[in-house]
């Protein structure tokens, strides 16, 4: 089936469809205008679909959706105020806090504009255009290209469509990839590089439960912080942003979920799905455990340091139990057992439909590529964790990487290292010292250099065994640690500038372990943009043929673009026996209160509550929207696009929703709008930011 034949069949399929949903589903701003409209209002959307998105003007409703910083967020007031999650935000509260003035603990309020706090690295994008590019990108690779001469291409021309893009002053753009290459879409979006902290909550509410209550039902916690968008050094006016809602939701309600879903997985074959159960998720629970007490263990009774290492020990937890969950999920949900038995079925419907057999062949492929890929998973995992472990290994490998891109022209570099990334990667190095406290660090290199050690004869890194397999391994870490400027922020921000030669000759030895160890990167970056290349040969095949099957629409997976999910608030049956409500209160919230973390709560807010009918403040509710990491700080709106609330989680049962939705335990959870005002109300009296957040009228 030729692809504009496809798309054309697709769209008609998407009218076509007289049941649509169950909740799941993340829909692209323009696959929600092909959707049926009266199936729309009949799941509760009041607002005319027009009012989501006019294609002609590449705006509506949902560019009040903002990606910051890797989460989503929303415009509440016309004056650029933003809401999002409090551990979105949490690395600017961070970056302004020190001992004599703890905001982590304490909050954040700015009674004033004058009052907001910078955050040196916080960006936040608005979408404004979409453009289907997917006819130029595969025109780019030449008949029988070798898969990494594909990828190498497919490469240059995104980058081509981005350099064009951003010939406009303000624009941030991207080339989009769904369903592995089976569409491209140049998306450009403006770009607001002056973020300010308005309010965070004292890390007791924003964490109230902390990790024995992350990903799990019932839900007390105040997951949400605002910032403010300038431009030009006034507060940025959206064109659009979303009214408070003023009743708020009660079970059974409509509501969407706008944002920015960073991964799914479902298009994998349930081969592929293995080798991330196996490979990926199974080996980030055990190093990252390891992080996480190596963290611990390195800054227990160091109140500064604690400080310092609060915002990576908090990602690094989030991402573990993550990863706890998703296998769990697999496990309990027979997830893969159930993509071997729909690949059967679309196996067998395709094989007497000669169109697809194409796609039969791609399958095949796909599968013994995943077999091939365990050979090496462990080391593969390794080199690629070393962007997430240490930040001394980090930023030498990355000051190596850099100088070396240097000397290329700037279209033929890796795209993390194009003039238009340089400035952002120097604020990251900046503002990483507000994270690095060596002993910690040090402790997370030995735990990487260990598994590294262990590898087997196939696997080996060559720079691992050269430097540290003397059996002195520590001795070693600990040499490099008290001789490198790397851990140097003045030396760091000199080094960025230097050439390769420069760096050479400064003999830094933790510099001298990245010059090793960048040709056994480059390989493993080289068999990666190989396999990238084979998936865009192949995937679109193989989801043709699903998608053909299904003979309804199918939602691409997450990749980080702008989505919205349908839903209605709904509780759920965790296990035989058990009923969860899909609502809490602050009376729950004062219930688990102890006085002891994770569930000590603030006095402010005992005094407060002693004046409230705890049972009548709402604070957490559940929904059966189809989200997944990226979709924290995402909007929660009713049918009138008023927001009611914040996703800030999944439940346990749910973590495994990355690679299949299942409508019975498929929950998310938001923040209730309605406890966010309670508390700058009568906790916070920050009445200036009540009155801007005026809930609408109805």
């Amino acid at each position: 089936m030729q692809l504009s034949n496809f798309i054309r069949w697709f769209a008609c399929a998407v009218l076509a469809t007289p049941t649509l949903f169950a909740g799941e589903g993340k829909w692209t701003p323009q696959q929600v205008l092909q959707l049926d409209p009266l199936m729309l209002r009949k799941q509760g959307l009041e607002l005319p679909v027009s009012r989501l998105w006019d294609p002609k003007r590449g705006s509506g409703l949902l560019a009040a959706t903002v990606n910051i910083g890797g989460c989503s967020g929303g415009f509440v007031s016309s004056a650029g105020l933003i809401l999002t999650n409090h551990h979105c935000l949490f690395g600017v509260v961070q970056e302004h806090s020190r001992p004599d003035r703890d905001l982590i603990t304490n909050g954040f309020v700015a009674r004033a504009l004058e009052e907001e706090l910078p955050g040196k690295t916080t960006r936040v994008t608005v979408p404004r255009k979409f453009t289907d590019v997917t006819a130029e990108v595969t025109a780019a690779a030449p008949a029988g290209a070798s898969d990494l001469e594909r990828s190498k291409v497919i490469d240059a021309k995104q980058k081509s469509l981005v350099a064009a893009c951003e010939s406009v002053a303000g624009s941030r753009c991207r080339v989009a990839v769904f369903d592995g290459g089976l569409q491209y879409v140049l998306i450009e979006s403006l770009e607001l590089s002056d973020v300010r902290l308005v309010y965070a909550p004292p890390r007791a509410i924003g964490e109230f439960g902390g990790e024995v209550d992350n990903w799990m039902w019932p839900r007390h916690t105040g997951d949400f912080a605002m910032a403010r968008a300038y431009k030009d050094g006034k507060p940025y006016a959206p064109e659009f942003y979303f009214p408070i809602a003023r009743n708020g939701v009660k079970p059974g309600d409509f509501v969407m979920v706008l944002g920015y879903p960073g991964r799914t997985v479902r298009s994998l074959t349930a081969s592929e799905m293995a080798y991330q159960r196996d490979f990926y998720y199974a080996l980030r629970e055990q190093l990252y455990g390891e992080w996480i007490r190596a963290l611990e263990d390195s800054t227990k009774d160091n109140a500064s340091a604690s400080i310092t290492v609060a915002a990576t020990l908090k990602s690094l937890s989030n991402v573990y139990k993550n990863a706890q969950g998703q296998l769990a999920g697999l496990a309990r949900g027979r997830i893969i057992e159930k993509q071997q038995a729909h690949e059967q079925a679309v196996s067998a419907w395709a094989a007497t439909r000669p169109a697809f057999s194409k796609g039969l062949e791609a399958k095949r492929d796909l599968d013994a590529r995943a077999s091939a890929r365990r050979e090496t998973a462990t080391r593969d995992f390794l080199l690629q964790a070393i962007s997430n472990g240490s930040l001394a290994l980090k930023h030498a490998t990355q000051i190596v990487r850099l100088a070396a891109e240097r000397e290329k022209a700037d279209a033929d570099r890796e795209t993390d290292y194009m003039e238009r990334e340089i400035p952002r990667l120097r604020l990251r190095m900046d503002r990483d010292q507000k994270s690095l406290f060596p002993p910690a660090d040090q402790a997370m290199f030995a735990a990487w250099i260990a598994r590294a050690l262990k590898l087997g004869a196939g696997e080996r890194i060559e720079a691992v065994d050269r430097v540290f397999g003397s059996g002195e391994a520590l001795k070693t870490l600990t040499y490099l640690y008290q001789s490198t400027k790397v851990t140097n922020l003045a030396e760091r921000l000199q080094m960025f500038d230097e050439s390769l030669a420069q760096l050479r000759a400064r003999k830094d030895p933790l510099l001298g372990f990245a010059f090793l160890l960048e040709p056994e990167l480059r390989a493993f970056q080289a068999a990666d943009k190989t396999h990238d290349g084979a998936v865009a040969r192949l995937r679109p095949e193989w989801r043709r043929a699903v998608i053909a099957h299904a003979g309804k629409p199918v939602a691409s997976d997450a990749n980080s673009t702008l989505r919205v999910s349908f839903a209605h608030v709904k509780g759920y049956m965790p296990r035989d026996g058990v009923t969860y409500l899909p609502q809490t209160t602050l009376a729950g919230m004062l219930e688990k209160h102890t006085g002891i973390e994770p569930f000590e709560l603030p006095r402010a807010i005992l005094e407060a509550a002693k004046s409230a009918d705890a049972a009548k403040v709402p604070l957490n509710f559940l929904a059966d929207a189809d989200t997944t990491g990226g979709n924290s700080g995402s909007p929660t709106v009713n049918g009138r696009g008023e927001m009611v609330g914040l996703n800030f989680d999944r439940v346990w049962e749910n973590v495994a929703n990355d690679f299949g939705y299942n409508p019975d335990v498929a929950r998310n959870i938001s923040v209730d709008i309605r406890f966010l005002l309670w508390l700058l109300k009568d906790v916070e009296k920050a009445d200036n930011l009540v009155r801007e957040l005026q809930p609408a009228a109805r």
